[in-house]
């Protein structure tokens, strides 16, 4: 199966290369819990040294379901459709998503998602502990005057 590519890196920053979404669904993974192989599934934390968040990519292959229902402890996750198009539930509440479609879910709250399309549904989860963001977008940050490195042609 397909490995991520490493980009580059340094104390402040790890960057790979997950590819293009269709390579998505070269990668598996065996599953912690359920311990079967998971295709089409990968997680960042760990290869790019993350300490604050939890980032997958995952392909629902066309007409199926990602298979479980699931609850977290202490995360909340947020759901970025890139690929595809199907349905969200979420405790009781089932809505119909498609590419564009972000949904954040409480750690509480039982969810899982299904396909519907005839094409890979391909999705991004973003994971980090609720509540934990305390500044954020420009309160947390001060420009810097820095001189790019890299030459844009006109």
């Amino acid at each position: 199966m397909k490995k991520l590519a490493l980009i580059s890196e340094n104390k402040n920053y790890t960057a790979v290369n997950v590819g293009r979404l269709k390579d998505v669904e070269k990668y598996s993974l065996i599953h912690p819990i359920l311990k079967t192989e998971i295709i089409g599934k990968v997680f960042l934390k760990d290869l790019t040294k993350s300490t604050g968040t939890e980032i997958s990519f995952t392909t629902i292959p066309p007409k199926s379901e990602l298979g479980y229902f699931h609850i977290h402890y202490n995360d909340e996750e947020t759901y970025i459709i890139l690929k595809g198009s199907g349905y969200y539930q979420v405790d009781d509440d089932c809505f119909p998503i498609q590419e564009g479609s972000v949904i954040r879910v409480a750690p509480d709250g039982i969810r899982s998602l299904c396909n519907t399309s005839e094409e890979n549904m391909v999705y991004i989860c973003i994971q980090a502990k609720e509540n934990s963001l305390e500044e954020y977008s420009t309160e947390d940050g001060k420009r810097i005057a820095v001189t790019p490195k890299w030459e844009i042609k006109k």
